[in-house]
């Protein structure tokens, strides 16, 4: 959502069912089939049609059994299973990503979060029953999972499969309708979603639309029952201001800057590996990656050597040569990352070349909290190491700021370790090492104030598209039992409802 282009185009419904002579959109360099003819004289906006049908395809019951969830769930296996290479090299054009790295990122942990819905789905959908008072004792109680209706997702550019996909499974196995919105500056990527996307889904409830900022705007314009967002916290400020109008719920998957504490008592060169790769993956355009290192002094000093160790076996004494190391994905998002060089001073890397987008890997050291780094999400592959005087000392500086998406520490003592983890908030929390936290579906993810609202990844994700709906089922009979509730009242019936209906603390003694 950060550069606009030509007018919007959506897909057809029916599955690869496109009109030919489609035209150009966000920017993919490609024509796109347009979609129906949409509602834009009546209601002013030309995403409206698109919303109301897919509204209409909810509200007839179309994607609530599980047997229809399952079978679009499987679909998107297809499409990640024989688009594969379409996947790597679309996101190899985009922003240069090594193929390993894609395919662990937008491949491997989709279809793990894809296969574990698949394996539990039947389970999270069942009514779950609850307690019950005295007086409910012959009734049904129980939790529905119901749909929101019509979800909207706004997915970024960083990974531009995996970031729209993973919260996809989740909306598709909550019986929602989504309208898919990919990044427009990982142009190739969004081609290929728009394109391909919808010949595997059920176009009638399933759709994506490719936009700029100017089209999105107007996209937010319509009421959904629900909307996910991942993007910057300036961006996702303005998405919960629409949606706000429609008092239309959110999850906000932003970002911010994220410590990782070193302490004096660790395995140097481990930390030095596991920072540099959480760091340098994908050229350090990740939510999640280690943003700056809080140390001692004494271990700047050890750390600076590990770290160029670390470096040159990854990537080589030339890191623009190597086939593992991404670009930065726009020209305006290399001129950012360059300018943020001017923070400290560069201890390793710093070499840029404005027409490959590349950047070196690069550590900067004696950088100050006032420093243009320090005011910013890097997203690039800068390193930033401010010294403390002890682990008191980064607590303290961690907690000055705004919450974090995640909290990296490393040491050998627990006591450190465990220290970090109850005396600061943020989102997740790592210890040892760095990305790792994101590839168990065990774990719920997402941030805490600035850096986000909301959570997802595995049953998190079907949680966040479903709406809980307690439902309390009576029967017609026993009247005399309801008169106790019915005027008039006095002190006999107060006496019986509270002794129908009092929950009592465990342990606690009723003295008669």
């Amino acid at each position: 959502m950060q550069h606009p282009h030509e007018p919007p185009v959506q897909q057809p419904p029916g599955c690869g069912k496109h009109v030919p002579g489609g035209g150009h959109g966000g920017g993919s360099g490609g024509a796109i089939p347009k979609g129906p003819v949409v509602c834009s004289t009546v209601c002013g906006n030309p995403y409206a049609g698109l919303v109301s049908h897919l509204r209409a395809a909810w509200l007839s019951g179309k994607t609530r059994p599980l047997e229809y969830r399952l079978a679009q769930l499987e679909a998107l296996g297809r499409f990640l299973e024989e688009k594969k290479q379409d996947i790597l090299e679309a996101t190899a054009l985009d922003m240069g990503k090594p193929s390993f790295e894609a395919y662990f990122t937008e491949i491997l942990l989709c279809k793990n979060e894809l296969n574990n819905t698949l394996n539990n789905l039947s389970h999270w959908m069942k009514d779950e029953h609850v307690d019950k008072n005295l007086v409910t004792q012959l009734d049904s109680a129980f939790i529905r999972k119901d749909p929101y209706g019509v979800v909207l997702i706004i997915a970024p550019w960083n990974y531009p499969i995996h970031l729209f996909l993973v919260p996809l499974i989740g909306a598709i196995a909550a019986g929602n309708c989504v309208v898919v919105k990919p990044s427009e500056i990982a142009k190739n990527t969004e081609r290929l979603v728009a394109e391909v996307l919808t010949c595997y889904l059920d176009s009638d409830c399933f759709a994506v639309v490719t936009a700029g900022v100017q089209e999105t705007t107007r996209l937010l314009e319509n009421k959904f029952d629900y909307i996910f967002f991942t993007g910057s916290p300036s961006v996702g400020r303005i998405v919960m201001t629409a949606a706000a109008k429609h008092l239309t719920p959110v999850t906000l998957e932003l970002g911010g800057k994220n410590p990782c504490y070193v302490s004096d008592t660790c395995d140097v060169q481990n930390v030095a590996r596991r920072v540099a790769w959480g760091r340098f993956f994908n050229a350090g355009q990740t939510c999640i990656a280690p943003d700056y290192i809080l140390c001692s002094v004494e271990m700047q000093d050890k750390l600076m050597p590990a770290l160029r160790e670390a470096i040159t076996e990854y990537f080589g004494p030339n890191p623009q040569e190597s086939p593992d190391f991404a670009r930065i994905v726009g020209d305006k998002q290399f001129r950012r990352v360059r300018a943020l060089l001017c923070s400290g001073r560069v201890a390793i890397g710093g070499q840029t070349d404005e027409k490959e987008r590349y950047i070196a890997p690069t550590v900067l050291v004696d950088v100050q909290p006032s420093d243009p780094a320090m005011q910013e999400e890097i997203y690039g592959p800068i390193l930033l190491i401010i010294t403390v005087a002890n682990v008191e000392e980064a607590i303290d500086f961690i907690n000055s700021r705004e919450q974090p998406l995640v909290v990296y520490v490393f040491s050998s003592d627990n006591k450190v370790v465990n220290q970090v983890l109850e005396k600061t908030s943020s989102g997740s929390f790592c210890s040892n090492d760095t990305l790792m936290q994101v590839t168990l579906t065990s774990l719920p993810f997402g941030g805490i104030g600035s850096s986000g609202l909301g959570k997802y990844h595995g049953k998190f994700t079907f949680d966040t598209f479903t709406h809980r709906r307690g439902c309390l089922q009576r029967g017609t009979g026993l009247e005399p039992i309801n008169t106790l509730r019915y005027p008039p009242y006095g002190p006999h019936k107060t006496g019986l409802v509270r002794a129908a209906t009092t929950v009592k603390r465990q342990g606690e003694c009723a003295l008669l």
